[in-house]
């Protein structure tokens, strides 16, 4: 029978890349709710937890983004964290915190799989770079870092971190694009699923999808999960809401067949704001999700 992997759990509280404050509250407030006792209860292994941020040292580097020094030296701790866990066999599960810190996750871990497949299921696209960026928040920007088109590389973050091909990237629910990541995403041949593929095909239709595009002669698949690629009405508590997304049934079930995949090697989970929750619906949420995620992985 196969077993659960070994998780690492690294909260990253951290809210700087986003425009509003409060998703630095969030790995505390998920874990406040019962989280870590649920995923046990679970079956799930967690063989680490670390909380990621203190005592970072600000780098010399400086872009034309607001709090880019912050968002770099948190982004170089977590890659180095995830790193490690990626080395030691471990799942890296990344508890957010706003989107900038994916760019974190990748630099740890394109330094480990030299191809690396990647799922953004995001209300965004997140391909801006620091000249298109229409808002200069960092969380805006790392699908475009990631693919070695910013100023901003991975490999600033973290030694021998490399790039993600546009090919074995999947983009599920964006349905707020700015012209610059229009015209990116259709010139790089980005797949793409919005809303309406999803009503179209089906939740698992895209997911099957998604695993086979993302994992094609790729090492492993990260999951990059935002709360706003929900619809608003179930997930209010986020700082960029936008109307017409996934319901938390579709998100349940996208996250249940994401976590039964072999292919998946680590993931995290962001932007959830507690400041902006309605009586914790959003949280709640949340944990919710995150538990079917991890209680179906198997090694």
């Amino acid at each position: 029978m196969k077993t659960p992997p070994k998780i690492a759990l690294l909260s990253v509280p951290f809210g700087l890349g986003a425009g509003n404050p409060g998703s630095e509250l969030a790995p505390r407030h998920l874990l406040h709710l019962g989280l870590l006792q649920s995923l046990q209860r679970l079956g799930c292994h967690i063989d680490e937890q670390k909380d990621i941020g203190a005592g970072i040292q600000i780098p010399p580097i400086q872009l034309p983004m607001k709090h880019s020094a912050e968002v770099i030296a948190t982004g170089t701790a977590l890659a180095g964290e995830v790193y490690t866990a990626v080395s030691a066999g471990q799942f890296p599960f990344v508890l957010g915190g706003d989107h900038s810190l994916a760019m974190g996750t990748l630099a740890g871990l394109s330094a480990y799989y030299p191809r690396l497949g990647v799922i953004w299921i995001d209300a965004h696209a997140d391909m801006n770079t620091e000249s298109t960026s229409p808002s200069g928040n960092m969380h805006g920007i790392p699908l475009a870092v990631a693919q070695g088109r910013a100023q901003l590389s991975l490999s600033h973050l973290w030694p021998g971190a490399g790039i993600v091909s546009p090919a074995n990237i999947v983009l599920i629910g964006a349905r707020d694009l700015d012209p610059a990541e229009e015209v990116l995403i259709h010139s790089a041949g980005i797949a793409c699923f919005g809303i309406a593929d999803i009503r179209k095909l089906g939740i698992d239709t895209v997911i099957a999808e998604a695993i086979r595009l993302a994992g094609a002669n790729t090492d492993g698949i990260h999951l990059s999960f935002d709360i706003d690629s929900v619809d608003p009405t179930e997930a209010p508590g986020t700082g960029t809401p936008v109307q017409g997304g996934l319901t938390s049934e579709e998100a349940r079930n996208a996250l249940r067949q994401l976590g039964l995949s072999a292919r998946l090697t680590s993931a995290e989970f962001v932007e959830v704001n507690p400041l902006l929750d309605r009586a914790d619906q959003t949280a709640k949420l949340a944990v919710e999700l995150i538990e079917v995620l991890l209680s179906n992985l198997r090694n």
